[in-house]
């Protein structure tokens, strides 16, 4: 059905896919696993034709993939059906289904016409759903199978499914996997990508790994245990020169600093935690598990709809940053340069934009107690830079980074939250990070650290990993990597595949 040949694709210095070769074949459910990073994405976004590779060939049915500008050929050769749907909301089914080519009648829609046809297209697939629907009002697995049916239309037999269960319950996922099933009897075939593992092993009968932009296995399911399918996707442990939490005094009887009760919000509920002075927390999970929702509803970046957050006893007025910030709550955000930097402005801009009240009085901000401040955090985070004046848009993306966390630690929190605090950065700037970590804990700070990374989480004293939007498992620190991530992905080492 489609061979990828020693694909590469490079954007300015970097790798994204170096040589990395892919043969599904018809009929069968392939799984393409990988953590964040790996080059999934790239590579799906070349073999649907966003993107020609720099290097390698791409072949559907022995012929080589069409040029990138002939959209309607690739549409005839392969889809792809996102974890967020192209689906149009404010169209009915059968708009959907056959929009921009609409059966016409003297140069106008031909109404009737469009609705049967996708009747028709609705009955051969078996989606039972109305074609005078609109879109906005059927379920993410309705919309699901209502973008498989537009596809196929096209004459596709390749699908892929982009983390197709990540908004799913349960029952919808065994609905949809029977779904699969049957079309897999019917001669399509899938390409599926999924953090949570086990559902490789419920649906598919191959699997291929992708570490750091390259092809580490494939091979037949049946045949990969699961300890075996993640130490392909993990590889070495990183070389970060981490201190070991085991060795920290115990801090059971530490004022408590923060505290979650019954937090519930957008992907996530019932979330209760409690960190305490001196304690690194770890906050884990796939994707779609909620885990970054929860670290944002902290920092008052999310309003949660429900549950209670505490600082001190004292609780926060839910989704207000000021109120976050006044109460000693400070944020690493996850999306820095739209919520944790201003590009065209100066370091010492950046860094203090937390703390005016502390730069001068009735108004009037202190030009020199500014870039003193400043001055400090560079010092202290070793930003590297021409001085505090320098535009933190020139600056490398590791000592932005700094700059972030800076800013962070400018007003002196009590709670540090950290999203993904380490990513995108090159090893000596993550170290450099994880010792700001390090220093605050000693400080008696409590940090809430967001992550996915091991690397990251290894500086804490507890992780808890979370999946579909609960917390469902505490590891202590000196967690085995393959336990962990196992809980992540939703599988028990401990169980049979």
């Amino acid at each position: 059905m489609l061979e990828a040949r020693g694909v590469s694709r490079q954007f300015a210095s970097t790798f994204a896919l170096r040589e990395v070769s892919l043969t599904v074949i018809p009929g069968e459910s392939h799984a393409l696993v990988g953590r964040n990073g790996a080059g999934k994405s790239t590579l799906v976004s070349m073999l649907t034709g966003l993107h020609q590779p720099d290097a390698g060939s791409i072949h559907f049915h022995g012929e080589p993939a069409p040029p990138v500008s002939d959209r309607e050929a690739w549409r005839r050769r392969v889809a792809c059906v996102y974890q967020h749907s192209t689906i149009i909301p404010a169209l009915t089914v059968a708009e959907n289904l056959f929009v921009n080519r609409q059966p016409l009648r003297r140069g106008w829609i031909d109404w009737p016409a469009l609705r049967r046809q996708a009747r028709a297209l609705l009955d051969t697939w078996r989606v039972d759903v109305h074609e005078d629907m609109l879109a906005a009002d059927l379920s993410v697995e309705a919309r699901q199978l209502v973008e498989i049916a537009r596809a196929l239309s096209y004459g596709a037999r390749f699908i892929i499914l982009d983390e197709p269960t990540a908004q799913l319950d349960g029952d919808e996922i065994r609905r949809l996997f029977r779904r699969v099933a049957d079309l897999q009897r019917e001669g399509v075939t899938f390409l599926f990508i999924s953090h949570h593992l086990q559902e490789i092993y419920e649906i598919c009968q191959t699997v291929t790994v992708l570490r750091d932009a390259r092809h580490i296995v494939t091979a037949p399911v049946a045949a990969m245990p699961k300890d075996k399918l993640i130490e392909a996707m993990t590889g070495e442990r990183g070389g970060l020169a981490l201190a070991d939490p085991r060795s920290r005094p115990p801090v059971a009887h530490a004022p408590l600093v923060l505290e979650l009760e019954q937090l519930g919000g957008d992907g996530f509920a019932e979330v209760s935690l409690q960190v305490r002075a001196g304690e690194v927390l770890g906050l884990t999970g796939a994707t779609s598990s909620g885990h970054t929702g929860v670290g944002e509803s902290v920092a008052g970046l999310r309003r949660p709809a429900r549950g209670s957050i505490r600082v001190h006893g004292v609780r926060l007025p839910p989704g207000d940053v000021a109120q976050a910030l006044a109460r000693g709550v400070g944020c690493v955000p996850k999306e820095r340069h739209r919520e944790g930097l201003v590009l065209a402005q100066s370091i010492a801009e950046n860094t203090t934009m937390t703390i005016p009240h502390r730069l001068g009085r009735f108004g009037f901000l202190s030009s020199a107690r500014k870039h003193a401040v400043a001055r400090d955090m560079m010092r202290a985070l070793a930003v590297a830079a021409r001085d505090e004046l320098q535009p933190v848009g020139g600056l490398s993306g590791g000592n932005q980074q700094k700059v972030v966390m800076a800013r962070a630690l400018a007003s002196d929190p009590d709670v540090l939250v950290l999203i993904d605090p380490t990513a995108g950065v090159d090893v000596k700037s993550s170290q450099a990070l994880l010792d700001v970590v390090e220093q605050q804990r000693q400080a008696g700070k409590a940090v809430l650290l967001v992550s996915n990374e091991l690397d990251d989480l290894r500086a804490c004293d507890r992780v808890l990993v979370m999946l579909r939007g609960t917390v469902q498992a505490e590891f202590a620190a000196g967690w085995d990597d393959s336990e962990l991530i196992a809980s992540i992905e939703g599988v028990s080492l401990h169980e049979s595949a």
